[in-house]
């Protein structure tokens, strides 16, 4: 059996660093050098390192158990590349939003559109950078307006078992919310 999950979230919040560090094939992805077309559409001062940046969409692939595997699929985080997202989430069974707490606002429109598209259930991952966090999971809760009870835990996108995590995290909530929904005969 296999699943289709979506990595979502801002530019630069470690989307591709998760799908890559978790993927047990070397992952698919379409980064793309920076160029000076970028100036003035993506915000690199925090990250000032990042020269590359996905246009399209980052491809892993994960074995769980004999009876599982799940497909990644990491959505682009420009605002200029949204317009894919309804075709990378379609037959998702869930979906990480991952949140570089540095740059909050980056992630509001990753939220709102899980928040506003209710058939897919989702976590918010918040990335460690330089292994800390600038806010609480409330207080990132509460500034992103985020549903109580979606699942909110952190994690170091560079490390392939805090990466695990999250995808195990997001696989129960999907179980968990799937079942709720499930009509009652």
């Amino acid at each position: 059996m296999s699943s289709k999950i979506v990595i979502a979230g801002g530019f630069g919040a470690g989307k591709t660093t998760l799908v890559r560090s978790v993927s047990e094939i070397p992952p698919v992805t379409t980064e793309a050098i920076m160029t000076e077309a970028s100036i003035g559409h993506d915000d690199t001062s925090i990250t000032p390192d990042k020269t590359t940046t996905t246009v399209a969409m980052d491809f892993g692939r994960i074995t769980i158990d004999d009876e599982l595997v799940m497909y990644m699929f990491g959505t682009p985080g420009q605002a200029r590349f949204w317009f894919m997202w309804d075709d990378l989430v379609r037959g998702a069974v869930g979906a990480v939003v991952v949140v570089d707490c540095r740059r909050l606002a980056d992630s509001f429109d990753a939220v709102d559109y899980f928040e506003t598209n209710k058939r897919i259930p989702y976590i918010v991952a918040l990335n460690r950078f330089e292994g800390q966090l600038d806010y609480t999971a409330e207080q990132v809760r509460e500034a992103l307006e985020v549903s109580p009870e979606v699942p909110i835990i952190d994690f170091d996108a560079r490390q392939r078992l805090s990466g695990g995590e999250v995808l195990k995290a997001l696989l129960r909530y999907a179980l968990e919310h799937n079942r709720a929904s499930e009509p009652v005969a």
